[in-house]
């Protein structure tokens, strides 16, 4: 089942719209739909993250000084060698 809605966008965003969906072989709502399809499930992700980091540190779990210092570590080349 789908539903349908009604979007607004600014004119230079429908007019590159059109121009991508005229150049892929699709419909503007074809691509309208799987923009908002991504968004979702990127967002859908990203929250479902945040609420298990949230959790997590609810019940107290957290990373000890020395899990966070061989992170640290990886990135950040120890002085003189450059």
């Amino acid at each position: 089942m789908t539903a349908a809605f009604t979007v607004r966008v600014q004119d230079d965003v429908a007019e590159k719209l059109d121009k991508i969906a005229e150049l892929s072989d699709r419909s503007r709502a074809y691509l309208a739909a799987q923009a908002i399809e991504e968004y979702v499930a990127r967002e859908e992700w990203q929250l479902a993250e945040i609420q298990a980091g949230l959790d997590a540190a609810d019940r107290g779990e957290f990373a000890s000084d020395e899990e966070v210092a061989a992170v640290i570590a990886k990135y950040i080349k120890p002085a003189g060698k450059q």
